[in-house]
This record gives structure tokens, C-alpha cells and sequence, in this order.
């Protein structure tokens, strides 16, 4: 009989073969096994959370607005830096990249998007955002994306049908009842030294032991998983040139990801920084520049490799800003705020009712555009799922994605 320490010492010789082993080839064999004999043409949603409140109204610019100039002296974008999208509105000078992208008719931006009686809690906004359900009770169970993929996970082919890439916690909104998601820091944890690819676990292949065949399996499963993934790497290498930012880094992994056909249908990742509460100017340009350079590379990367017609990319932040600026050239937490959707299969351009500055609430911008009708659009219009049950309610799609 096979003891712990046994277990431990004998079977596995490095940490790394213990981790990979018991969870990332589970779902990356099978899907490397069945990606060898079909290829996967379904599509794919990449989910950016800008992290922290990004604020909406430096984002997405009403620069003709005489009540934009009252209540942002010091952190004002001029009407000579904006890069205008229409005679009244335009983007943050910093968004050179996703300016591009809109005309080449590959991002739309949705304007004043949130949700009734708002919560300027990073906590309890993130909940809602995340849950698609602003009961906080129901902020610590399934995700809506979770319930989506719930509806079209098929286990017999895959263990992960979501994969969450960066140092952070598993988001709520990839949690379902039976959908699996996955959280890995960097495509380097895919990899195992050369001491545990050869740890030997037993050569007695007639064992009885259960324990020790399910050691077995699982490291011949790691070995098998590793070797695939250094050939998919290394035949994966792309031309493009993305910024040296850790959000363009984990896009490129992600886009690394797709090009070797993996199975989930679901890509998440978090840029932080945006909870700009002193000194904004120059902290909002860095985050929105670093965003918008690792958008337009990823999905240039993509298109070079004929993939983008499958990736529809999500950009949202859980909350925006207060209009009026603070006094520590600032901005503290607000509500409505822009949502992105970036690809080929978008209807370019601005969409949405811009919020009107001249009425607030509480000093707040009224939402115009409930973020669950974004969700419903992706998840009727885009994954093919119906929202109803995602979302715990109805929520009209929104004419946002080609036909």
C-alpha cells in the first residue's frame, strides 16, 4: 500500500508535476486530444475587466459639453487632444490604438452603461456586474457567465470550459454549476522542468494499488500534456508586436491559447489601476494607453492568424466616476460609465444614449443603457445561449454585432 509520505516523496519529485498533474491536464489533454481530431471553429468571448471604477466621462469624452468644462477644470481633455468619433464626442488622447480600431470598423463603445440604484462599493458593484444580479445574497454564487456555459458545457470533451489568466481570484462570473473554469498566472506554469517530466512514479505497471495507478495517470497525463503544449508554443510564435505591458502580455497568452485550439469558449482577464482618486491625469493616460495598445495588438495577432472572425472581446469596468472632479485632482467613485466591444463582428462606433451632464443624481450620471442588455446581446447573438436564465430575467439584445 502506497503511504503519504510515499505518496509525496516517491511519486512526485517537484511541486510543479503535484499541481499540474491534479488540475491543468485534466481539461488541457482532453482538449489538446480532441483538438487533434477536430478542429474547433466555435466561438470565443475575451472578457477585459478594468479594475478599480475607469472613468467613463475622460474615457469617452462629451468635449462640446459646457457642463463638462464646468465640473472638470484641472483634469479636462480639450477639444484639441480628443480624438473626436463624432462632432460632440471623442476618446482619451491615450486611446490612439482603439481610435484605430473604430475605424476600421473593429470596436464598439457603448455609452452610460450600468445598472438601477447604484452601489459605489468596489465590493458590491463588482458583485452585480459579475453575478448579473444586484441581490447581494446571490453575489457569492454562480457567475453569469457560469450559467451561460452551464447550458453548453459538455464534459465528455473537455474539464474547462472558462480559463482565467493573471494573478488574481477566480471571478464569480465564470462560476457554474457544472461548467469548470481554470486560473493559471502565465503559460510558464505549463511547463515542468526536466527533473519532474522524469520523476518516476513505480515501474511496477501490474500494481493493484489504486493510489499509485492514479499517480501514474495523472504524471503520464502531465508528461503527454507538456510535450503537446511545447510543440503548440513553438508552432504558435506571432509576428505581431505587442507593448511591453503585463495586459498585453496576458492577452498574447490568451491569443497563444486560441491559436492552439483549446476547447473553452470563455477568456477572462483583469487590468488594474483605475481607481483614480489622486493625481488621475497621469495614471488614467498610462492605464488607458497600456489597455489600448494591447487591444489593437491582440486583435491584429488574431486576424494575422485568421482567427478574429471567432473572438468577440467584452471591456467593462464595475463602476465610473463622479462628474465633478475631487480636489486632489481626482475623481472618486461614480456610476454609469462606457462599455467596449472589440472584433470584426461588431457595428462600429458609438452606441447608446450619451448620460446627460446638465442631469444628475446625486452628483452622479444616469445610466442609459442597463449593462444586462450588453450581456443579453453577447450571450443571444454571440454564444448562441439563452439569456433568460443567465440573467434571471429579460433584458432586450441590443443592435451591437453584425448579422
Amino acid at each position: 500500500m502506497l503511504t503519504r509520505r510515499q505518496f509525496l516523496d516517491t511519486s512526485f519529485q517537484s511541486t510543479s508535476i503535484l499541481s499540474l498533474a491534479s488540475s491543468v491536464p485534466c481539461f488541457l489533454t482532453r482538449s489538446l486530444q480532441a483538438a487533434e481530431n477536430k478542429k474547433n471553429n466555435g466561438r470565443i468571448l475575451v472578457v477585459i475587466e478594468l479594475n478599480g471604477g475607469n472613468d467613463g466621462l475622460n474615457t469617452v469624452v462629451p468635449f462640446t459639453d459646457e457642463n463638462y468644462r464646468k465640473y472638470r477644470k484641472a483634469l479636462r481633455i480639450s477639444e484639441s487632444k480628443v480624438l473626436k468619433l463624432n462632432p460632440e464626442i471623442g476618446l482619451h488622447p491615450a486611446l490612439k490604438d482603439a481610435a484605430k480600431l473604430v475605424e476600421d470598423g473593429r470596436l464598439a463603445v457603448i455609452q452610460g452603461v450600468g445598472y438601477p440604484n447604484p452601489n459605489r462599493s468596489h465590493f458590491e458593484s463588482r458583485g452585480i456586474w459579475q453575478s448579473a444580479q444586484p441581490n447581494p445574497k446571490a453575489h457569492g454564487g454562480y457567475g453569469w457567465l457560469g450559467r451561460a456555459l452551464d447550458q453548453k458545457s459538455n464534459r465528455a470533451q473537455t474539464f474547462a470550459d472558462a480559463i482565467c489568466l493573471g494573478d488574481i481570484d477566480p471571478p464569480q462570473a465564470l462560476r457554474g454549476r457544472q461548467s469548470t473554469q481554470s486560473t493559471i498566472r502565465n503559460l510558464a506554469e505549463l511547463q515542468l522542468d526536466s527533473q519532474s517530466v522524469n520523476a518516476d512514479v513505480g515501474s511496477d505497471k501490474n500494481t493493484t494499488d489504486d493510489l499509485r495507478q492514479f499517480v501514474r495517470r495523472r504524471t503520464v497525463d502531465a508528461r503527454a500534456t507538456v510535450e503537446r503544449i511545447a510543440k503548440l508554443n513553438n508552432a504558435s510564435q506571432t509576428k505581431t508586436r505587442y507593448p511591453q505591458s503585463g495586459l498585453a502580455n496576458r492577452l498574447k497568452d490568451i491569443a497563444r491559447l486560441i491559436r492552439a485550439e483549446l476547447e473553452p469558449r470563455v477568456y477572462y482577464t483583469v487590468q488594474s489601476g483605475y481607481d483614480t482618486h489622486i493625481n488621475q491625469k497621469l495614471n488614467h493616460y498610462r492605464r488607458l494607453s497600456e489597455f489600448s495598445g494591447a487591444l489593437n495588438a491582440f486583435l491584429n495577432d488574431l486576424r494575422d492568424s485568421q482567427l478574429d472572425e471567432r473572438v468577440l472581446v467584452l471591456v467593462f469596468s464595475e463602476f465610473g466616476r463622479r462628474v465633478a472632479e475631487n480636489d486632489s485632482q481626482g475623481t472618486d467613485h461614480g456610476t454609469a460609465g462606457p462599455v467596449f466591444l472589440a472584433g470584426p463582428a461588431v457595428k462600429a462606433g458609438l452606441h447608446g444614449t450619451p448620460p446627460d451632464l446638465a442631469d444628475l443624481q446625486d452628483g452622479d450620471l444616469k445610466m442609459t443603457t442597463d449593462f444586462r442588455s450588453v450581456y443579453a446581446t453577447i450571450l443571444s447573438k454571440w454564444l448562441d445561449i439563452n439569456p433568460q436564465s443567465c440573467l434571471q430575467g429579460n433584458f432586450a439584445a441590443m443592435d451591437l454585432l453584425q448579422s
